[in-house]
């Protein structure tokens, strides 16, 4: 999650939970209880509270100040469900190897974080009314794997 100067734009905070050996960034794990969905898939919800991460104040700068966020988000579906994604029909390496549902979604979001000597929080929900969101599932990578349903 980044943070930006209100007036020059200029990037002040990188909150984030480091970058694996893989290159992997931006992603941390939660609980499953943490991330939850309707049963018809169009409705999300994800709260996690005090979740370590790093401020590295820039993104890729080095590692820098242990703080917490905390998130709390909802989406809902606006549109019709779209699929994505070629699945096994393509190789395991191209960028369409994977399978999705997506459908168009209205977000708000709570978020609020902390380290030592400063701290931050929206101002209510913000949320993606004239922006973008969706919501949706996929499945990739190894699960993709022949003959799993």
């Amino acid at each position: 999650m980044d943070l930006f100067e209100p007036g020059s734009g200029s990037q002040v905070h990188d909150y984030n939970g480091g970058i694996l050996t893989s290159g992997l960034f931006w992603t941390l794990p939660v609980a499953d209880h943490q991330l939850r969905f309707s049963r018809d898939g169009r409705h999300a919800a994800l709260d996690v509270d005090r979740l370590g991460v790093f401020d590295s104040f820039t993104f890729g700068g080095p590692a820098g100040t242990p703080a917490t966020v905390s998130l709390h988000l909802r989406w809902s579906a606006t549109g019709p469900t779209v699929d994505r994604g070629k699945g096994e029909d393509v190789p395991a390496t191209d960028p369409a190897a994977f399978l999705g549902r997506f459908p168009v979604a209205r977000s708000t979001a709570a978020i609020e974080g902390t380290e030592f000597g400063f701290s931050f929080r929206t101002n209510g929900d913000a949320s993606t009314e004239g922006g973008f969101a969706e919501v949706g599932r996929e499945r990739n990578g190894t699960f993709l794997a022949r003959g799993n349903p």
